[in-house]
């Protein structure tokens, strides 16, 4: 495990997978992230590439072959990322492609994501480089969980999320027997800023966004007031999700989206995946800053 820590806030980021696991205010030790509990969901903030969630039948075509890549793809729970370098205030960690890579997702490329902390916000910057001579197709984006509540005397049905403008969107719900992104949708903002989180929420499992014009949101007590925002300029889908049963949040940026159930598999064609081209570099980063009221 890896730390920074500064005179507001102390992180930590596990090697494997390179995910973020602690935001802990440094005066008085409240915790931010969710404790990642095994009997609920065992992830503190999943680092999703070449994929974000599920393909169908765990399958896609590219060039006339068939790979299959598991569930957010290659970083997640993966032991072969590396600390590439550390500073005083930055963590930067490496995927490469490798043989075994290349069996399932047949791309040369270097995945970097680099933690940066700044006073009360720490921001996540993803890198993809392109070390092939031929263009290469991924899509990426964070899954971090927010505890909620956060203080003791809270519950559950105290906290919403405010956006930074009035939305009218929908969800594209998910298949909850195969989590495919399904032909339905479902009304959540109707001329509002603001999410009211219940458990109940997520019973069919996460909201999926793909036309919100905020890129910010704040995760707000109704007794504490604002917790934490979370800043997306790069990320044009956002998710939202917990289990029912768990006291937390997730708070997703995503570049791409989980398999239609109605796709053909063919991996370009896939919805939000990028094209990079060849020995080119791909950049997009989102924060997460803890409000100062509550470091002091």
């Amino acid at each position: 495990m890896f730390t920074l820590e500064n005179e507001y806030l102390e992180i930590a980021v596990k090697k494997t997978g390179a995910e973020l696991c602690q935001i802990r205010a440094k005066n008085h030790q409240t915790d931010f992230m969710w404790d990642a509990n095994p009997e609920i969901w065992n992830s503190y903030a999943p680092n999703l590439f070449p994929i974000i969630g599920a393909l169908k039948d765990g399958t896609y075509m590219f060039e006339g072959q068939s790979f299959q890549l598991p569930k957010h793809g290659l970083v997640r729970n993966n032991p072969d990322v590396t600390l590439h370098k550390q500073s005083e205030n930055s963590l930067t960690f490496k995927l490469g492609y490798s043989e075994k890579s290349l069996k399932i997702y047949p791309f040369k490329f270097e995945f970097f994501l680099t933690y940066t902390l700044e006073a009360n916000k720490i921001t996540l910057t993803h890198e993809v480089k392109n070390m092939d001579s031929t263009p290469i197709y991924f899509s990426l984006g964070g899954h971090p969980a927010f505890k909620c509540p956060v203080f003791q005397n809270d519950d559950y049905e105290d906290y919403t999320l405010e956006f930074e403008q009035e939305e009218n969107a929908k969800t594209h719900m998910i298949n909850m027997e195969n989590g495919l992104i399904s032909s339905k949708t479902k009304t959540i903002f109707k001329n509002t800023k603001t999410l009211q989180l219940t458990h109940d929420l997520f019973r069919a499992d996460a909201l999926v966004f793909k036309d919100l014009k905020s890129k910010k949101v704040v995760l707000h007590s109704k007794n504490h007031g604002p917790i934490l925002t979370v800043s997306y300029p790069d990320y044009p889908y956002l998710g939202i999700w917990a289990k029912p049963t768990g006291d937390y949040v997730c708070i997703e940026p995503w570049l791409g989206i989980a398999d239609h159930e109605n796709t053909n598999q063919d991996f370009k064609s896939k919805e939000g995946i990028i094209k990079l081209e060849a020995q080119k570099s791909y950049l997009a980063s989102y924060s997460i800053e803890i409000a100062t009221t509550h470091l002091t």
